[in-house]
């Protein structure tokens, strides 16, 4: 339900009241408390002129006798019941003013609620699987039907006599009114009281009046705005434009919008791929042009991000790359090219029209709505879209994208539109090597000229470029067959099936004779489209210990590159647009991976198979790469002292670990350690047959996909691993010391915040512990204890006796592979909602808390970590309740409805991503890796059922395989704020050896005790 209030309707001291009202009448609904435990979400947001509640509900629930529907639309019906620096748009954030925040009493809420909060001003959207339309709107009619609309005017009833008797008649006055009403004259009063009881819905959404960037507009541009920050690390740019929204009524301007994206997405492609082959002056250039119904306006923006040193560069290089495809308009070659990828990627969306989540279909129906555009579903869309493709001309292409660049091509001329504005964030220091930080100046009047410079560039057109129509040759395919000769072999080495077919998941395995393990699934989940993973076993964990960064500065390089065989990157680029397929290259501390997404129309698969042939056997490493992979990480690094969240995690995982870089962003003496050479060994190492895997996900059909497999996988050549696990780095964690375990950072900011996490070691996915322990060896009692005789006659392979006294206890171990992620998973949900309800709702100590699971699967161990964002006076509270909480399960036990619960959420959701192609892959990935032995079919086929069967005791034990006490768990505190260091008081400040130069230089930033992180994602 779309109430239509936001922040922009707020009064002048009521900043930040849409969204309080959001949270007070929500989460105070005793109705949608309700649908708890049925599977239903639900969640809210406030924006501009917006406040969204939304229910995600399954349409009927195991438990109930009919459907959810009409107690999901009973708890939204009781909701009624309870760049712009022209407009309030850049002033009126949704979050509020804090110091307004805290002087509203339950009248200035009920106020704002009357006023705004009414059947008329609101909106209902309802989208599932609807199986009767009639009986929807029935249901629709039965809750609110009988609502009044609330559009008319209340009557103001003034204060008297009958004290609070009067409270019923007519809301009272806010706090700050009611003082101020005696002595008024009798209109002032009036006026307040008509502003609490008007009620009207805006014709216009967001009400506010816009400077739109016109020709001929009549205004002086506006100087450039710097905004300087410590705790910024790169120079950027951004160039706005602001136009009238054009609603997509007609073919006509769908047919606009068409030629917008194919001119953009040329700009797009010219400038990230051309340049990123020379070792380019700019980081990003990316020119965006999109509607915002939020905002009430179409924003054009030109943003680009660099290093400092080379800001202007990247400025000139930006502005004359748009004046090129202005003058020059885009070519023949990119006009077909950009068209058909267009048209085979609506093709695409429309042939997945049923399996489109509920809540994308919502989010886009939503946005239509509000910026007054015609809603058509995918089909619908696909179909318009192909029959304003036949009218599409280079000339009016050229023509229309023009006119979306002339603010930029055209800047400073008189009949430019004007930009609306121009901002540069820009950093306060910037490092330079062997001088350390110093300080970065720019001025306004630099960065008009150097967008002057770029429009004085001499520019030429842009050149046809030659695409390959494929990456290997009908003859060097039917070469590599005489050389390889690939077949299939059996796919265990203990058995004689070439094929394993499993019935019930659909799943095919197979394995080529050069090592490659291969699974895959027909799906028409998504028609016409697939998704393809080669997982290559190691990842960072190989990485030796005078090369620790090897490994994921050598993805990179390779990422970077991007050339194979004879092939620039250009050309590998515009092969991938031709057949739209998407590719990432990543490394993670267990292994390194390729993934592609790609449209099986027009040969796409084949396609997709030939580039993953070609990066395994013909990948090109350029010095150069390596060194924009090289800088990238030292930025990456260097950047962490400039956030909050990233400097507290950095210590709690550099402690947790013991300083092991393997785990954590590798510092600039390491990065500057490495050499081409050193990169590419440690990566190619990992690149050998009998260390791959591949899975692939789609709508092929099983000779399609299997004469793909046969003739570029089985083509590549054979390699044996030349080491093994043994030769691995062990890992470590820290053992008990207290000056690691409680550390606190604190950066100087003028936004006070904070943030804590919490971690500690868990065993990996499948139940392996780093003391070699196996979770899945739990005994579980199935008998009272028997005479020794007795008890050993019972005994079978999968049990074991225990003494009890003169008699003998017979016990079953638990040895099913799920074990331990099911029971982790359930438990992790169960500590959830624990620390959500607790520390959030009850307590009110975070404003958001959340616990999560890192299970690896190949090194013999993982972690977990609560996440908290709370305020400096709360934060060490909310550390202090969400250590009670994960302590706690054993004095407040787990109860059969919490269980419940988990097993519900969890196997929804589970349900939910059946339908997609990308967590079936997930599913497939490793069922062949001979590092991760537990993983084989038996794991996906019996996932509901396991989840269904657990007990209480089983998450209890997983429970009691978290390390929760004082000497295992780590803890860092984050404080960001205007106080200085003493202000910490009595909390020692220094800094551990291998943190030194992290936080050289930073005085704003204070590590306090000694050691370090919480992961971050990995960032290649």
């Amino acid at each position: 339900m779309e109430i239509h209030v936001g922040s922009v309707d707020e009064d002048e001291d009521e900043q930040g009241i849409a969204h309080m009202i959001e949270h007070v009448a929500f989460l105070g609904s005793k109705k949608r408390e309700k649908l708890l435990g049925t599977g239903a979400r639900s969640n809210a947001y406030t924006d501009f002129h917006h406040t969204v509640f939304h229910v995600h509900s399954p349409f009927m629930s195991k438990d109930s006798d009919g459907p959810l529907l009409p107690f999901v639309l009973d708890a939204l019906h009781e909701l009624l019941q309870q760049l712009h620096s022209e407009n309030k748009l850049g002033r009126r954030f949704p979050i509020g003013l804090e110091e307004q925040i805290k002087k509203w009493d339950v009248e200035a809420i009920k106020n704002f609620h009357e006023r705004w909060y009414f059947p008329a001003n609101a909106t209902l959207y309802i989208v599932g699987d609807i199986d009767s339309v009639p009986k929807t709107v029935y249901h629709i009619d039965a809750v609110f039907g009988r609502t009044p609309s609330g559009s008319e005017f209340s009557v103001a009833h003034p204060p008297n006599a009958f004290g609070t008797m009067a409270n019923f008649l007519a809301p009272k006055l806010p706090t700050a009114l009611a003082g101020a009403v005696i002595g008024e004259t009798p209109s002032s009063l009036v006026v307040q009281q008509s502003k609490q009881l008007k009620r009207k819905r805006h014709a216009i959404r967001p009400p506010v009046k816009h400077e739109w960037s016109l020709p001929g507009a009549g205004r002086e541009l506006k100087k450039p705005y710097i905004f300087q920050h410590e705790l910024l690390q790169n120079f950027s740019i951004h160039l706005f434009c602001k136009i009238p929204v054009n609603r997509v009524q007609t073919y006509g301007d769908l047919r606009d919008v068409l030629m917008k994206r194919i001119f953009l997405s040329a700009l797009h492609f010219r400038v990230n791929t051309r340049y990123k082959s020379s070792n380019p002056p700019f980081t990003a250039i990316e020119l965006d042009h999109s509607d915002s119904g939020r905002e009430g306006c179409t924003v054009s923006t030109l943003t680009v991000t660099a290093e400092p040193k080379n800001w202007q560069a990247a400025v000139k290089v930006a502005v004359q790359e748009v004046r090129r495809l202005k003058e020059f308009g885009v070519t023949k070659g990119e006009l077909a090219r950009y068209m058909d990828a267009l048209i085979k990627d609506s093709e695409h969306l429309a042939a997945m029209i049923d399996n489109v989540p509920s809540i994308d279909n919502l989010d886009f129906i939503m946005e239509s709505d509000a910026l007054g555009h015609t809603v058509m579903d995918q089909q619908q869309g696909h179909e318009s879209l192909v029959a304003v493709a036949e009218t599409v001309t280079l000339e009016d292409v050229n023509a229309v994208g023009a006119k979306v660049l002339e603010y930029i091509s055209d800047f400073g001329k008189p009949t430019a539109p004007l930009a609306a504005a121009i901002v540069a964030c820009v950093p306060k220091t910037v490092h330079r090597d062997g001088v350390g930080d110093v300080e970065f100046k720019i001025h306004p009047e630099e960065i008009t000229a150097a967008i002057h410079e770029g429009l004085n560039v001499s520019i030429e057109p842009e050149p046809e470029l030659e695409v390959p129509k494929e990456l290997i040759s009908a003859l060097q395919l039917e070469q590599l067959w005489l050389q390889q000769k690939p077949s299939f072999i059996p796919v265990y080495k203990d058995s004689t099936q070439l094929k394993i077919v499993d019935k019930e998941t659909g799943i095919i395995q197979r394995r080529l004779s050069n090592g490659i393990g291969v699974n895959y699934k027909i799906s028409q989940n998504e028609a016409k489209g697939g998704v393809m993973r080669l997982v290559v076993g190691g990842g960072r964990a190989k990485e030796p210990l005078d090369a620790r960064g090897a490994v994921i500065v050598g993805v990179r390089t390779l990422s970077e590159g991007g050339r194979v065989g004879g092939f620039s990157r250009e050309q590998v680029e515009l092969f991938c647009v031709n057949h739209l397929i998407n590719c990432a290259l990543e490394s993670t501390e267990e292994f390194i991976s390729m993934e592609f997404h790609f449209h099986l129309r027009d040969g796409g698969m084949r396609a997709a198979f030939q580039l993953l042939y070609m990066v395994i056997k013909h990948n090109i490493w350029l010095e150069d790469a390596f060194e924009r992979a090289r800088r990238l990480y030292l930025s990456h690094y260097r950047a962490i002292p400039k956030s909050l969240e990233r400097a507290t995690a950095h210590r709690l995982m550099h402690a947790m670990l013991k300083g092991d870089e393997r785990f954590v962003e590798p510092s600039p003496q390491t990065i500057q350690r490495l050499t081409l050479p050193v990169v590419k060994d440690a990566v190619m190492k990992q690149f050998v047959t009998d260390n791959m895997e591949v899975s692939i996900v789609g709508d092929f059909t099983e000779e399609d996909i299997e004469a793909c497999v046969l003739d570029y996988l089985g083509t590549v050549t054979t390699q044996k691993s030349d080491h093994n696990d043994t030769e691995e780095v062990p890992v470590t964690f820290q053992v008990s010391r207290t000056d690691l375990q409680s550390q606190q950072v604190f950066l100087k900011d003028t936004d006070e915040r904070a943030c804590a996490y919490i971690a500690g070691r868990t065993p990996n996915r499948w139940g392996f512990t780093i003391d070699g322990e196996s979770v899945n060896n739990f005994l579980e009692t199935f008998s009272d204890s028997l005479p020794g005789e007795q008890a050993s006659s019972l005994i079978t392979d999968d049990m074991k006796l225990i003494d009890a006294g003169d008699s003998k206890l017979p016990w079953k171990k638990q040895t099913h592979p799920l074990y331990c992620c099911v029971t982790l998973s359930l438990l992790a949900e169960i500590i959830n909602s624990r620390l959500f309800t607790t520390v959030r709702d009850t307590l009110g100590l975070t404003y958001d808390v959340s616990f999560e699971l890192s299970l690896l699967d190949r090194l013999k161990f993982g972690w977990f970590v609560i996440s908290v964002t709370s305020t400096p006076a709360k934060v060490y509270r909310a550390v202090d309740a969400c250590k009670s909480v994960l302590r706690g399960l054993h004095s407040n036990k787990i109860t059969q409805r919490e269980l419940d619960r988990a097993k519900r959420t969890l196997l929804m959701r589970h349900e939910s991503d059946m339908k997609s192609n990308a967590y079936w892959l997930g599913l497939l990935t490793h069922l062949q890796a001979p590092s991760v032995p537990r993983k084989n079919i038996a794991c996906i086929r019996d996932l509901a059922s396991f989840y269904e069967t657990t007990t209480i005791e089983d998450v209890y034990n997983a429970y009691d395989n978290l390390k929760v006490d004082d000497e295992s768990l780590f803890t860092c505190i984050g404080v960001a704020g205007n106080m200085t260091g003493q202000d910490m008081s009595g909390l020692e400040m220094e800094a551990d050896d291998a943190d030194d130069e992290l936080f050289d230089g930073h005085q704003g930033l204070i590590p306090l005790g000694r050691g370090s992180s919480t992961m971050t994602l990995p960032t290649t």
